[in-house]
């Protein structure tokens, strides 16, 4: 969940920077930042813009797009770093710069994303703007590439993973506050209706809605579907206003006490069936209890207390850590966990791959992690720092803990929210001081890009097959550069 299990990410491509950092010897001027800003901007719309929509990279050779796996020319993404991901810091840039041509900018996003809005108010990964050929390249390639099992049903309702829904409606809400159009209003309230309906009773979401007959239709704690759905909710109701967000929020949270599993197993599982048990998620996300889970949602029930001042969030936790460190290896350097636990027995569990093509793969669960799939296998859980954290909390009186986080949220530095590893990987190597926005500065080049090697893996066989090697321009990576550049201007104009 959140940034630290999102481990599909992390095998399917890595990039670097090709260019080395130098140090300035003077802070660049705030005119110079704006310039590269601009230029950067008008780069990613004159060049590379489809409607207004981005993919997540492009081989500079062609410029062929790429989302999570190969575009067709007709597609954008929608999945972060992306479409929406662009708007949202396009709307911080006309906030902190005042110039209207990144507002201008954001229109076109939105645009985009209202034509490939689904009918009932969601998104899917992608637009395509010539659907008739959607199904066939699906038929061809997303469905052959087995390492990318979401993409391998056709599929044609929106989804709540990877944060596809939730970037795009976060986006229309912050656009309307500056431009109250009414074609933008229409798509802001139609996502926020869908995010409504879409919840079950308990409070749960699913993973895709309207509904399809397998796992997507399970309560989804898995890559932030829940987690995210209260976040919106809630930015909502301080947005628009109104208890119905409010409400709908709270019942998210509540559900997290409704899913927590009884002991001596009193940890949580990445998804749900209907009668609240463990529900199997993709080939190797296990029907059982989840250690990565279960840390994730130990956070998100602290942050439910600092934001609603309700101790009744932080009642299941003691139980959980105390189960997790029943599970913690103590025998093993380098990590604390394993992520899957066999039901009654507490035995780490695996995901044995064999096969090296979508027609002969095949996924087993197995207690030996010896040439085990590579999903959340080795995880680190800082229970000591877990404990002294939920100490203070529980110390505190309310009002100053949702006082704190109120006031945390109004200083949070830009970016506001991340998602996605180019967008991560930028991020972790750059920096808004003098020298970090000189470097930035310094290494675009004449176009107004960043260029960047690109390492993308096999879709057919990632892991028998060399990848492929590319130079190419990530989306993440300019929107990470832009934020950087933004922050600077903010601390020094």
């Amino acid at each position: 969940m959140n940034t630290y299990y999102h481990l599909r990410a992390v095998f399917l491509f890595s990039l670097s920077i090709v260019a080395v950092p130098l140090f300035a010897e003077s802070p660049p001027a705030p005119d110079a930042v704006r310039a590269a800003m601009h230029k950067a901007t008008a780069c990613m719309f004159d060049r590379y813009a489809n409607h207004g929509g981005f993919v997540w990279w492009y081989d500079l050779k062609d410029d062929t797009p790429y989302g999570e796996l190969k575009a067709r020319p007709s597609m954008i993404w929608v999945e972060p770093p992306s479409t929406p991901s662009v708007g949202n810091m396009l709307l911080e840039s006309y906030a902190i710069t005042g110039d209207s041509y990144y507002l201008d900018c954001a229109s076109k996003v939105a645009d985009a994303l209202i034509r490939g809005q689904h009918p009932a108010g969601g998104w899917q990964y992608y637009i395509d703007f010539e659907p008739a050929g959607t199904h066939a390249y699906w038929e061809s390639f997303f469905s052959k590439c087995w390492g990318w099992q979401e993409h391998m049903k056709w599929r044609t309702n929106c989804t709540f993973d990877d944060f596809a829904t939730s970037e795009p409606t976060r986006f229309f809400m912050r656009l309307c506050k500056v431009r109250n159009e009414a074609r933008f209003i229409e798509a802001r309230d139609n996502a926020l209706g869908f995010i409504l309906r879409a919840q079950y009773p308990d409070g749960a979401w699913p993973q895709r809605y309207p509904l399809d007959e397998d796992y997507s239709a399970y309560s989804t704690f898995n890559d932030s579907v829940i987690a995210d759905c209260i976040s919106v909710l809630l930015e909502a109701h301080e947005s628009i206003g109104g208890d119905v967000y409010y409400k709908a929020a709270r019942k998210g949270m509540d559900f997290y006490l409704l899913a927590q599993l009884p002991e001596p197993q009193p940890g949580w599982a990445q998804q749900y069936t209907r009668e609240l048990k463990p529900g199997w998620g993709r080939p190797f996300e296990l029907d059982t209890v989840s250690a990565g889970q279960t840390l994730d949602n130990i956070q998100d029930l602290m942050r439910f207390y600092r934001i609603t001042g309700d101790k009744k969030y932080l009642e299941p936790i003691p139980r959980a850590l105390d189960w997790l460190e029943r599970v913690r290896f103590k025998d093993v350097q380098g990590y604390t966990h394993t992520y899957f636990y066999e039901a009654g027995t507490d035995r780490p569990m695996y995901v044995l791959q064999t096969g090296t093509t979508v027609d002969d793969v095949k996924f087993t669960p197995t207690y030996d992690p010896v040439g085990c799939y590579p999903y959340g296998d080795r995880i680190s859980i800082a229970l000591d720092a877990l404990r002294g954290e939920l100490k203070n909390l529980s110390e505190s009186e309310p009002e100053t803990v949702q006082a704190a986080y109120k006031k945390e949220q109004v200083e949070k530095a830009l970016p506001k929210e991340s998602w996605g590893l180019y967008l991560y990987r930028v991020l972790a190597i750059t920096k808004d001081t003098p020298e970090g926005v000189a470097d930035i500065l310094r290494m675009q080049d004449a176009r107004g890009l960043w260029v960047e090697e690109i390492s993308q893996l096999d879709p057919f066989s990632p892991f028998t097959a060399p990848p492929y090697k590319a130079q190419g321009y990530t989306t993440g990576g300019y929107i990470g550069r832009m934020y950087r550049m933004l922050s600077y201007l903010k601390a020094h104009s």
